[in-house]
Formats: structure tokens, sequence, C-alpha cells
């Protein structure tokens, strides 16, 4: 762990539209910052339509001694780290303050409430997840928690946003499930592979009722788990669905990177946002360690 840190600027970014409370939860971090650190330079940045956080946080990391924080869910808070890695300045913290429906990111990896650590300023650093393409003008994008292909992550997010109750959660899944269809990749040895589910976790755990693996909360060790679903039938497909948000699905392999080719146009979720990749694309996902600070 770092020294103390001061910071010349704190940019707090959210989205003024948010379905949450990000405005007001905005404001009042700024509020107990300052009164916390008084004269401390704070400045509010709300968005103004979508990937707006990733220029937002681009220029706010252009400053020496910078956090960043979002006031958002973990799609929010990927945009901003998103923002703040296109920066290349190394010296740029990031931070969260829950506000969307999705906060597993802050759920699962913080340590203190937030005042309390920017005010004490000890920084740590994490790993990210890194997504490349071989597309000519194509960044890699990061993932703070996880990159999901094919069924769990669908269902997860749906859980998300399900009322609490098993029978809402239930019927989510059911609904999900019932529309899904499997898909096919080639693998870097040539062979081609059916998956129902194919996610890269950075973290043990989404949408809080599903438990991924056994791995540690904090992701410092270089690696993530991939957790896979071969095709099968769809009882066994929906019975690991559900074990994953009641019992867990256990120790899963970690890997530092992770290749093949699409050979179909395939949707993706990204720490619970939605992109697509085209056919005939080499994907590589790989682990950036102790790519970002952080605090929190």
């Amino acid at each position: 762990m770092d020294a103390p840190h001061g910071f010349a600027l704190i940019t707090i970014v959210f989205n003024p539209n948010s379905t949450g409370d990000a405005p007001k939860l905005a404001e009042e971090l700024r509020d107990d910052v300052l009164s916390a650190r008084p004269g401390q330079n704070v400045r509010l940045q709300p968005t103004e339509y979508a990937g707006h956080a990733v220029e937002l946080a681009r220029e706010a990391a252009s400053s020496r001694n910078a956090l960043v924080v979002s006031v958002s869910g973990d799609g929010g808070y990927n945009e901003v780290i998103n923002g703040v890695m296109a920066s290349h300045n190394n010296d740029t913290v990031c931070a969260v303050l829950p506000a969307g429906n999705a906060n597993d990111h802050s759920r699962v990896t913080s340590q203190k409430p937030l005042v309390k650590a920017i005010t004490d300023g000890r920084v740590r650093r994490i790993d990210l997840l890194r997504l490349s393409l071989n597309k000519a003008g194509v960044e890699p994008v990061y993932a703070h928690s996880y990159i999901g292909f094919g069924l769990t992550p669908v269902v997860a997010f749906d859980l998300e946003k399900a009322s609490k109750g098993a029978a809402r959660e239930m019927f989510s899944v059911v609904r999900t499930f019932s529309k899904f269809e499997p898909f096919e990749i080639r693998q870097i040895d040539g062979e081609q592979r059916s998956f129902d589910s194919l996610v890269f976790a950075n973290i043990s755990q989404m949408a809080k009722y599903a438990t991924l693996s056994e791995a540690g909360d904090q992701p410092v060790d270089g690696k993530f788990e991939v957790i896979t679903f071969p095709h099968m039938a769809k009882w066994r497909v929906l019975l690991a669905a559900l074990r994953a948000t009641t019992k867990g699905l256990g120790d899963q392999p970690s890997y530092t990177q992770y290749r093949f080719s699409t050979l179909k146009p395939m949707p993706y979720q990204i720490d619970g946002e939605v992109k697509s990749v085209n056919a005939y694309i080499d994907v590589t996902i790989d682990s950036a360690p102790q790519a970002l600070s952080i605090l929190g």
C-alpha cells in the first residue's frame, strides 16, 4: 500500500438522468469531502450522453494528482476507468460511489466508506481485465469486474433488474433461458467448440446473488477466473445457473490470458454494459496486473 495520497483535484462524474439518485449523492459527496478537507478542489461533472463519462474521465486524468469518482453503477464506473486508462496517466486514482442497479465491484471490493477513504488517502492498485480485438483502429477496452459471453451474464444481469423474491428471480431466469441459443467459437488450438456461457471474472460475484468462483474478493493476483458452460441439455444449464445464485459454482481455473476467434457476430457484456463483436475476429482477454489505482 502506498503512502497517504493528497489530491490536487477531485472530479465527481455522474449521470443527472440516472434511475437512481446520482445527482443528490454526487452533491452530498462533494459537501462531505469539503467538510472533511476544507479548501479541497472538487468539481462536479454531469454526463450529457452515453459514453460521455469516458471523455470526462480522460480529461480529468490530464491533471496531476487527480482523483476521479464515478457516482454510478458498474457500467458508469466502467466508462470512467476506460477514460482514465486512455489517458495513460498512472498517477490518476479512481473510486466509485454506488448509485445504480448493479454495484458488484463496490460491494465486493470496498474496504471503507468513500469519504473516509478520501480523507485517509490510502491508495491501492488492482488488476483489470483487458479485451483486445485484431481489428484496425480498435483500441483495447478494460473491465473492472467481468466480461461475459452467452447465458450466464445475461441471466445475472436480468436477476439484477428483477424485483426481490425467489418467485420473481426464478421467472427472470426462466424467461431469459427460454430465448437463449448456444454460441460457437474457435479456440487458439483450432478446435471449434459450442458454449452456453463463457465468463471472464475479475471478482468472485455478480449481480448480488451469483457466486462465480471461490477466488478472493480483491483482484490483485495478475489472474482472472474463467467460468465455462459447454453446450449441454437445457435442464442442466438451468440448474447450473440457479446453483450460481445459491451455493455458488466452486473453484474455477485461473488464467493470465485467454484467446479465441468468433464465428458469428456475438453480443457480450462488460461490467453489465452490452456490446458486440463481429464474426471472424480474434479476441484476446488478458489480465492487466496492478493497472488501476483506487481507493475506497
